[in-house]
């Protein structure tokens, strides 16, 4: 009898000590994977990256955001209209809009049917004119009407998150931002610069080898590549002035 209770004693500490040791080797295996990603990053050279800079420098010297805009109010609307929308279009609704509703204030006040009518045009229109009512309201209330200029005040705001916040500093105020759309997330991964899919994460991976002054710029010059030459279906390796230093990940075809 005794020796049967040691037997099953003996059991219970060896499967509770086999639970431990799985999971003990989950812990070594999440920490061992992202000091493999940490490694990744820090492995990318600095050649290399100097080397895509110049390139797609001269590839798209005159890059700049295709939203039309004469204020930061005026790009920080455009930019929420901006979702699943392209810039022409929102470019087509814009004039219309700040010429009935010039600030922050009356943009704030104009009834959600009222604005729900005026931006139809650009899809989703419904959350999108809540979005513009809620973050005027938001700037009324707390700058006097005025778009600040950090990045944490601009999240702060309804309807604002990182990548429009981003767009409004590098664009409206020169202060560098790196806006990571589906363009972004796309060639900077297929480039070997990050390994991530969120958009924060590969913000922040982009972050330390992107010379910060550069920042605003290397946006465009990725969203305008990814437009131009890196599609999403089938990118076009071949002409693509990135090819030498480009590993190509994830893709499967090219033209």
């Amino acid at each position: 009898m005794k020796r049967l209770r040691r037997r099953r004693a003996g059991a219970r500490f060896g499967a509770l000590a086999a639970v431990g040791a799985a999971a003990r080797g989950r812990g070594r295996g999440v920490e061992e994977r992202a000091a493999w990603r940490r490694r990744r990053v820090a492995r990318v050279p600095g050649t290399r990256v100097r080397a895509i800079l110049e390139i797609l420098d001269r590839s798209y010297p005159d890059a700049r955001t295709a939203l039309d805009f004469t204020s930061p109010l005026q790009l920080l609307i455009a930019t929420i209209l901006s979702a699943q929308c392209t810039d022409a279009r929102v470019n087509q609704v814009t004039p219309g809009l700040f010429a009935r509703y010039p600030d922050a204030a009356s943009l704030a006040a104009v009834p959600q049917e009222e604005l729900e009518a005026l931006i139809r045009s650009t899809g989703f229109f419904r959350n999108k004119a809540r979005a513009i009512r809620s973050c005027c309201a938001d700037l009324v209330a707390l700058h006097g009407g005025e778009v600040p200029r950090t990045l944490e005040d601009l999240t702060r705001l309804h309807g604002v998150g990182r990548k429009t916040a981003n767009v409004v500093l590098g664009n409206a105020y020169g202060i560098p931002g790196l806006v990571v759309d589906t363009h972004v997330a796309r060639v900077s991964n297929r480039l070997g610069l990050t390994d991530q899919s969120d958009a924060v994460k590969i913000e922040h991976a982009l972050m330390p080898i992107v010379p910060r002054e550069r920042w605003t710029r290397f946006s465009h010059w990725l969203i305008l590549h990814g437009r131009a030459v890196c599609a999403a279906r089938r990118p076009r390796c071949s002409v693509c002035p990135l090819l030498p230093h480009c590993p190509r990940i994830g893709v499967t075809k090219s033209e």
